[in-house]
């Protein structure tokens, strides 16, 4: 039987971390958001204190920037990819130090790159991990954990069509029970408004101790108030212990609601690094956090141009737990 994966804020080896390589994805956000993701890295290596940074970079040029901007705070490596998500694209280390790599389409076969099917068993290999190959698509940003064997996920994401077509609810759970060890599942319904990844649960809810659920509150004129009123009560009804979280509340960009979300903060060993964007609440998550892990440094960094991509900080980050 899968042992399931340890919950985040259970101590890491190390982490991977995407950087942003690719000019024609990012175009006049690259330098920016190649910054951003470099501040990020510093954050969690924590001046040592924090664990391992494996930066990942897809190109020559891309390494040589990383290697500037990050100095000693990351061994930098080249491997392929498409784009730094590697939430999504990484494997998934189980309980028994076991990198589960999962089959990936481009979120539902919206975005074909090259390198982002396999990146997971490369980056898996280069570590000497012992690796197992799913045939089924799985993401790690739709998927928690609190390392019990409870998972949350939204349906949108886990059950739709694009992803792995005539798989039943009961079908995905037990996949799920045999290839991660998760044996209860909360099923949330839908993820923010306008996120490209159906629904991805790393931006609404986050387990933040055993059987504990963070989900974010609305604020004024919040575009996904009835998301997070439908998490909750979903998660009250499953048994769940929920604790409310502040929201960033409305964010455009290009006259269009964006999928901003605090919720997309990372655990580190040293280090919760929150993502920020300029926002009346952006110290109130930041607060709020300090008191959620009072045993780790809260850095608040603004994430606009990483979000452009699609993501922020968790999204382009995967530990490999201390085992």
């Amino acid at each position: 039987m899968t042992l399931p994966p340890p919950p985040e804020w259970a101590p890491h080896s190390a982490v991977w971390i995407g950087f942003p390589s690719h000019r024609d994805l990012w175009v006049e956000d690259l330098e920016q958001a190649q910054t951003e993701v470099a501040a990020f890295v510093r954050a969690v290596h924590a001046e040592g204190r924090g664990e391992q940074v494996i930066l990942v970079a897809a190109d020559e040029e891309a390494v040589k920037a990383a290697e500037v901007l990050v100095g000693p705070a990351a061994r930098v490596v080249r491997e392929l990819f498409g784009d730094i998500w590697l939430r999504d694209t990484g494997a998934i280390l189980s309980g028994d130090g076991v990198a589960q790599d999962f089959a990936f389409n481009g979120w539902g076969a919206k975005y074909d790159l090259e390198g982002d099917d396999d990146i997971g068993l490369r980056l898996a290999r280069r570590e000497h991990l012992q690796v197992v190959r799913h045939g089924w698509i799985l993401e790690g940003g739709a998927i928690d954990g609190d390392g019990t064997g409870l998972a949350v996920t939204t349906e949108q994401c886990l059950l739709n069509q694009n992803r792995n077509p005539g798989l039943s609810k009961a079908e995905v759970e037990a996949r799920l029970a045999a290839d991660l060890g998760y044996t209860r599942v909360l099923w949330l319904g839908d993820g923010l408004v306008n996120d490209h990844t159906d629904g991805h649960v790393d931006n609404l809810a986050r387990f933040i101790g055993e059987n504990r659920l963070l989900i974010p509150e609305a604020t004024d004129n919040d575009p996904n108030w009835r998301v997070y009123q439908d998490a909750a009560l979903r998660a009250q009804a499953f048994g769940v212990e929920v604790v409310r979280f502040p929201s960033p509340g409305r964010v455009i960009a290009d006259e269009e609601v964006i999928p901003a979300s605090y919720m997309n903060f990372y655990i580190g060993n040293a280090a919760v690094v929150v993502p920020l964007y300029g926002q009346a609440n952006d110290d109130a998550a930041v607060a709020a956090l300090k008191e959620l892990f009072p045993d780790r440094n809260i850095v608040g960094q603004r994430a606009d141009h990483i979000l452009t991509g699609g993501g922020s900080f968790h999204c382009i980050s995967q530990q490999i737990p201390r085992f």
